[in-house]
């Protein structure tokens, strides 16, 4: 009920006023939406849109500690990363508008020293390639069979070269199909010991360049990966033995380790609820 409460008062103040409202998030900081953002108005209704998911990350990374936000939008995982955490966040975002929402919300937040952001795609070799405009969430590189769609040149970078000399320890890569190409141009990134978790989306999108999400998920586990479910309230981590790709994929490597890790962070709180 809380919930539908927040969503109506957003549905309707959002109209009301018109154009971006900064909103609270998680400790102290904040995120501004404008109506229309799928993903940023989901924390406003349920506190964090994807909560097992943005959950490990705070269970997960410690102050310090470097996160790679793979398609980092208008930087929710970024700000709880950076803001809340205190970690270190490299953030990539193609779509020139979105990451001019990406870059203020690290700017309200004061989040400069913390967090770098770039105005680039992550794949397996340098370039160019074309990105949709105006699908919030579902923006994306643009495929063969979708030549003429109203799009906008973007710069690509391997995720091996823009992150090198950096020990990330947890990793996010959400990029609507084209995580074959993030993680063809992850190798070093992926064999780094630092390394521990890894939050995927494979759900079918990469269909639409020809390729088998399945091969990115042997790729991971030939990396010494793992699929894993975590339950953020009892902090229980459970391997898994088969994925479907259905949605969001959590990856883990030295799980007894990482165990321990999230058995042992502070606790969070959202909407009155601790975790």
């Amino acid at each position: 009920m809380a919930a539908l409460t927040r969503y109506a008062r957003w549905q309707l103040g959002s109209r009301l006023k018109g154009g971006k409202t900064v909103v609270p998030f998680l400790a102290g900081t904040k995120l501004a939406v404008s109506p229309g953002m799928t993903g940023a108005t989901g924390n406003i209704y349920c506190g964090l849109h994807e909560f097992e998911d943005m959950a490990f990350v705070l269970h997960g990374l410690r102050a310090g500690e470097q996160f790679l936000d793979v398609g980092a939008n208008i930087g929710s995982y970024s700000v709880l990363a950076g803001g809340v955490v205190k970690a270190r966040v490299l953030s990539f975002e193609p779509s020139p508008v979105t990451y001019e929402h990406l870059k203020e919300n690290i700017r309200i937040n004061d989040l400069g020293d913390s967090v770098t952001a770039l105005n680039m795609a992550v794949g397996a070799a340098k370039g160019e390639l074309r990105f949709t405009v105006g699908l919030d969430t579902t923006n994306h590189i643009v495929g063969q069979r979708e030549q003429g769609v109203n799009s906008v040149a973007v710069e690509v970078v391997p995720l091996d070269e823009a992150a090198a000399g950096l020990s990330p320890v947890l990793m996010k890569v959400d990029v609507e199909g084209f995580e074959t190409e993030v993680i063809r141009g992850a190798t070093r990134t992926l064999a780094s010991p630092s390394l521990l978790g890894i939050l995927m989306e494979l759900n079918g999108s990469g269909r639409r360049y020809g390729y088998d999400e399945q091969a990115v998920h042997g790729t991971l586990l030939a990396a010494g990966f793992m699929p894993a479910l975590y339950e953020p309230f009892s902090r229980k981590l459970s391997l898994a033995a088969e994925k479907g790709l259905t949605g969001n994929t959590l990856y883990v490597r030295s799980a007894p380790a990482l165990q321990e890790r999230l058995k042992n962070a502070p606790r969070h709180h959202v909407n009155g609820v601790s975790f």
